[in-house]
């Protein structure tokens, strides 16, 4: 990248760079924070373009992501990057070096803009079949989604499965993607009657109320679930793992209520259950793996047996308005960001 928008430079260069911009015609529109905090610190300003470098793409973004991860970095819990930086941690768009439409996913941000700079290996094509919204909202969540399941979850046929934040980004593609990959039960958790009605309708076998005290017995009914993947941490994980059978696995993808209600390994032995985390990361260091997991999530896609649900379209203007939609947990699927759109 550029001087203005590399890690690590600050306000000063970027206003010198935005002047630069403005004045050569090379410049974009990004959505940035200057400091960490609240989505008011969320700017949008003209910027130069990035410069790919050695094993980098130069990608005219269509639709940008928006995800936990990203209110995380901007509110400085999570991967403490050196200011001024643009948001956005997955986008969609033309590879500029030959045209072809792809998915990126940027580990260290980039998406909000007109214009991103991913590593190449981080990027997969997409298939004619499948549009930019849906191969957005498909990669970075099915691909979280498929590893906790499959990877890290080992999921069986037959298996009884339970899912937190069901409604969410990766909730609901892991709801659709247990079914098809021959669970016998899935037991969805949401926290609204609009949410639980959404998950209805994608199949879930049994839907209950994630604010339920009483949520680690409704869980153990019926035997138990073999597998419990959960984004949420906190009490919601205390009763995933008071609802697994005997042999059942846990698995973490997240833990936005924290994990001070943890376990002990004699509650895990008394059980004979284990806990797992999963992170996307470790999928992006194997080139063929993840190439896999996206051919697959692409298929079923054109398919239509995977459906990604778009909660809502927004210019750059209205991120910080989805931002805090998505901490009041007014959103259910995946909110895109078009860059190009004025408001």
């Amino acid at each position: 990248m550029n001087e203005t928008t590399e890690i690590g430079t600050t306000v000063e260069e970027t206003t010198v760079g935005q002047a630069e911009a403005e004045r050569d015609g090379k410049g974009m529109r990004a959505a940035l924070i200057h400091r960490y905090g609240g989505p008011e610190e969320l700017c949008i300003e003209t910027v130069p373009e990035p410069v790919a470098g050695p094993g980098q793409v130069l990608v005219d973004v269509t639709l940008a992501g928006l995800n936990y991860a990203d209110l995380e970095i901007r509110a400085g819990e999570y991967l403490q990057l050196p200011l001024p930086v643009v948001l956005g941690v997955d986008a969609v768009g033309r590879r500029r070096e030959d045209g072809r439409r792809v998915v990126a996913l940027l580990r260290t941000g980039g998406g909000y803009a007109e214009v991103a700079v991913p590593e190449a290996a981080h990027t997969v094509e997409v298939p004619d079949g499948v549009d930019d919204e849906q191969a957005l909202a498909l990669l970075e969540q099915g691909a979280t989604a498929y590893g906790a399941l499959v990877l890290a979850g080992r999921l069986r046929p037959g298996d009884a499965v339970g899912v937190s934040a069901a409604a969410g980004g990766v909730g609901h593609l892991a709801v659709q993607l247990a079914r098809e990959l021959g669970a016998g039960r899935v037991v969805a958790l949401a926290s609204t009657p609009e949410k639980r009605e959404f998950l209805r309708s994608l199949g879930a076998d049994a839907v209950l109320d994630s604010e339920d005290p009483d949520l680690g017995e409704r869980l153990a009914e019926s035997g138990g679930l073999d597998l419990f993947v959960d984004s949420v941490g906190g009490r919601v994980l205390r009763a995933g793992l008071a609802g697994l059978a005997p042999f059942g696995r846990l698995v973490s993808v997240g833990a936005r209520e924290g994990v001070e209600d943890g376990f002990t390994m004699g509650e895990l032995t008394e059980r004979s259950s284990g806990v797992q985390g999963f992170w996307l990361r470790h999928v992006l260091t194997d080139r063929a793996l993840f190439e896999s997991i996206a051919d697959h999530l692409f298929r079923l896609a054109a398919e239509r047996r995977l459906v990604a649900r778009i909660d809502r379209t927004v210019p750059l203007s209205g991120v910080a308005a989805a931002h805090r939609a998505m901490a009041a947990r007014q959103t259910m699927g995946k909110v895109l960001v078009d860059v190009r759109r004025e408001a």
